[in-house]
């Protein structure tokens, strides 16, 4: 018997030397019979999987029925040179590739799809693309309009609200706050608590004829029939101080960030600079009739002017002649610098769009009706006009597209105010018919959804006073 070799791999001469006793093999476990091994598959340096446990039909690699060997040979090239590169290059092949072939009506080889799919939507595209046999090639369905609400949220009863074309009685402050010129007083609505306050009595022998907050919302000035204009502290409902300068009745105030400018019936526009203990700092001259049309650009860097001689100015840059009657509306774009709209009364019935840089006109469109008052929203690049005779309507615009988002109807007289609230999404109309009403109109800025018909104020009809 042939003594086992030792299995150390030792140095020679080393093995003679050193002696090794085998140690015998204990076992606490009873024998276990052996099996025996199944036959070891040996691999070579290829992976290759097992295609039974595979998803290979979710790429659309169908098997294909090989074809006969008789007249065959011709139809599988074919095949197959369509699902390679796309397309037949023989005289009988199918125009486009496969996409003719009952066998494999998919261009693409390697086309995912899911094991189930979900129900088509009219407005899906199918994922079959152009070579499925039935696939219909749908159009992007175009964007949902926004809904504005048809009818207002809310109606406040004015009355001795004047129908007069010629005159700015309501406005809205930044602090939230209406103000509303009612004969010879002045009325202040919170639209946070619904509270009215009476601010001031201008007495029998003078009346109000326009107003207008600061841009910070604290104080408020106001045109009286006299020719004054007053400055008055909202918060404390007193008056902080009286300048005059005109000779008639003040029918529009415009503030820009220090100066407070007016328009009057004696053809006059002036500043008034706060700061400075005279009645006005300069005085503009240039119409030939009524100031009626006051505003200033958003930077305070140029002041548009509208008269009932038609035209609208930045005096003494330009003088714009095209409107054929009194231009009241007027308003600066929050969103491209030196644009500014104005419209026109009963025999112009037209919005126009002014660059000031150079004074050409834009764009121009005839609403129907004598053009009350403008505003741009600062939320979306639409605005938003109020009309007189013949159909006293309330239209918001889409810029520069000039395209109608919505007429308003409610008003029975010519709407003739207009305001826009703090955050940019609602709109305060009043009209001769003496009522104030409210409209949800445009988006918020973070949210370009939808704007909701129910407001913070309660519905129904209420007294300014």
């Amino acid at each position: 018997m042939e003594s086992r070799k030792s299995r150390l791999n030792l140095p020679a001469g080393m093995e003679s030397s050193l002696r090794l006793d085998p140690v015998p093999s204990v076992s606490f476990f009873p024998a276990i019979p052996k099996t025996p091994s199944p036959k070891k598959t040996t691999y070579g340096d290829r992976f290759i999987p097992c295609r039974s446990s595979s998803r290979l039909q979710n790429f659309a690699l169908t098997e294909k029925p090989s074809p006969s060997k008789e007249g065959g040979n011709d139809a599988y090239s074919r095949l197959l040179r369509a699902e390679l590169f796309g397309h037949d290059p023989s005289p009988g092949g199918t125009p486009g590739g496969a996409q003719g072939s009952p066998i494999s009506p998919n261009k693409n080889l390697f086309r995912f799809k899911t094991d189930h799919p979900a129900p088509s939507s009219p407005f899906a595209v199918s994922s079959m693309g152009i070579g499925h046999d039935n696939a219909v090639e749908v159009s992007t369905p175009p964007k949902i309009p926004r809904k504005i609400p048809k009818t207002p949220h809310k109606v406040l009863d004015a009355p001795s609200l004047q129908d007069d074309f010629y005159l700015n009685l309501v406005d809205w402050s930044s602090q939230n706050v209406l103000s509303v010129g009612l004969g010879t007083c002045v009325y202040l609505w919170s639209a946070t608590t619904s509270k009215v306050t009476k601010l001031c009595d201008l007495g029998n022998r003078d009346g109000v004829c326009s107003i207008q907050w600061s841009k910070e919302g604290s104080y408020l000035a106001i045109g009286t029939s006299l020719g004054d204009v007053q400055i008055w502290d909202g918060t404390r409902c007193k008056m902080i101080r009286n300048m005059g300068g005109h000779s008639t009745r003040t029918g529009v105030l415009a503030w820009s960030s220090c100066i407070l400018s007016s328009g009057s019936r004696d053809k006059n526009i002036l500043n008034h600079d706060l700061r400075i203990p005279s009645d006005f700092a300069s005085q503009h001259v240039g119409h030939r009739s009524e100031v009626c049309g006051l505003k200033w650009s958003h930077d305070d860097r140029e002041l548009a002017s509208g008269g009932n001689d038609n035209q609208r100015s930045q005096s003494p840059i330009f003088k714009l002649t095209e409107h054929t009657a009194a231009v009241k509306a007027i308003t600066w774009s929050p969103h491209q610098h030196n644009l500014v709209a104005s419209g026109g009364g009963t025999a112009d019935r037209c919005i126009r769009f002014w660059n000031t840089s150079n004074g050409n006109m834009l764009n121009c469109v005839d609403t129907g009706s004598q053009v009350c008052n403008l505003a741009w929203s600062k939320n979306v690049n639409e605005l938003v006009s109020t009309h007189g005779y013949s159909q006293n309507q309330i239209m918001v615009w889409k810029y520069p597209s000039l395209n109608k988002v919505a007429t308003l109807t409610g008003h029975t007289l010519r709407v003739l105010y207009l305001a826009m609230s703090p955050d940019g999404q609602t709109i305060v109309t009043g009209a001769g018919d003496e009522t104030l009403r409210f409209w949800n109109v445009f988006p918020s800025i973070k949210t370009p959804a939808p704007v909701r018909h129910t407001g913070v104020w309660s519905m129904g009809r209420t007294h300014i006073r």
